[in-house]
């Protein structure tokens, strides 16, 4: 797409697509600032090998805390607070059953997501 500067009134720079059609699809679609920060919140919870794995395991199964260390291989502590921040994320959800916390994605998206950047990696290697 072609773009041109033009420099109207006073100092202001101003840059004016050549196809007005494809700058009233840009308006229309561009998320809000708030919507794209929470989605920039959520990429920063998922920026992290130890929760990717911990998404991971969720995309198979809900489980609880002190199954789900056993399984990651890490201790329960370090667990429970990258859980805090995934789900600050709205990216886990937890339900209590007595005394026992478990824990689930919050949305299949999320499972749909892994699975597309697990595909797109796997495409830049090929």
């Amino acid at each position: 797409m072609i773009i041109r500067e033009d420099i109207p009134f006073g100092r202001e720079r101003r840059t004016m697509l050549l196809d007005p059609r494809a700058e009233a699809l840009v308006e229309k679609y561009l998320p809000s600032h708030a919507a794209l920060s929470g989605t920039a919140e959520a990429f920063a919870a998922l920026a992290d090998t130890g929760r990717l794995r911990i998404v991971s395991a969720l995309s198979v199964s809900e489980m609880c805390v002190s199954d789900m260390s056993a399984l990651i291989g890490v201790n329960q502590t370090t667990l429970s607070h990258q859980l805090r921040m995934l789900r600050s994320a709205g990216i886990v959800r937890c339900r209590k059953q007595g005394k026992v916390v478990f824990y689930s994605l919050a949305s299949p998206d999320v499972a749909e997501l892994m699975l597309l950047v697990t595909r797109l990696e796997d495409a830049a290697e090929a």
